[in-house]
């Protein structure tokens, strides 16, 4: 849990930073610019006791905030699909869309100022805290954020997954290269505009013999449908009943 005195001075040392605390659970987060990223997070680990890095992951904000689904209760169900080839429900060389309220037909979906960012998730075992450090990419096109190696050497593979799956550049890095995916893998796979279908596939060509990689021709789109968990009145009604039995039985 965050307290105010602590948040304040986080506040004051970092002025150009966005310092919030997410209610009810206290989740204490720092947004810095780009260019403070990594002189903030080694303010973070000399001055304030974070000396560990337990985790950094990429995110695409492609996409947030929109639903894939109408989770809405109505007689109809849930399960009714939204219109527009949202993030995974597009084929190979689709572009993202998204229903024109109003009209006919769709366009392509709005890229958000904003798209990629650098989270990293760090651990002060002296005073008992945590803190989330994020920091998002200048350019979309080539997203690039500085390595954290030097301060925390954990942060390599972390950050070539990252790389991998996002195609964010840490700068700085001493090996940055694939960790998850084939050597001769086209894409970032976790960005919101690559196809859950994916963009190859891969088969044993007998006249070649050896396998090719083709664009996919036969996969159609996987979209899963979602877990919706209701409100379930039972446990407050039955409270009330038994409420209402014990101030009405005699004394």
């Amino acid at each position: 849990m965050a307290d105010h005195a602590f948040v304040e001075r986080l506040r004051a040392r970092f002025p150009g930073a966005s310092v919030t605390v997410a209610e009810p659970r206290g989740e204490l987060g720092i947004e810095f610019p780009n260019g403070d990223w990594h002189a903030g997070c080694e303010a973070l680990r000399d001055e304030f006791g974070f000396e560990s890095l337990v985790d950094l992951c990429g995110v695409d904000y492609l996409g947030y905030g929109s639903d894939e689904w109408d989770t809405d209760v109505s007689s109809e169900g849930f399960s009714r699909g939204v219109e527009g080839r949202g993030v995974g429900r597009f084929k190979y060389g689709e572009s993202t869309t998204q229903q024109t309220e109003g009209l006919e037909g769709q366009t392509i979906e709005s890229i958000p100022q904003r798209r990629y960012a650098a989270v990293a998730q760090l651990l002060s075992v002296q005073h008992n805290r945590r803190v989330r450090v994020k920091a998002f990419a200048q350019n979309d096109d080539l997203p690039i954020v500085a390595s954290l190696t030097g301060l925390w050497p954990v942060s390599n593979w972390f950050e070539r997954e990252a790389f991998d799956l996002f195609g964010i550049i840490f700068e700085g890095h001493p090996d940055l290269r694939r960790i998850l995916t084939d050597y001769g893998f086209v894409g970032h796979p976790f960005r919101k505009d690559f196809p859950l279908i994916g963009n190859v596939e891969v088969r044993y060509d007998e006249e070649k013999k050896r396998v090719i990689y083709e664009p996919v021709t036969s996969v159609e789109p996987r979209v899963g449908v979602p877990r919706v968990i209701r409100d379930d009145a039972r446990y407050a009604t039955a409270s009330g009943e038994s409420a209402a039995r014990k101030a009405e039985s005699p004394k």
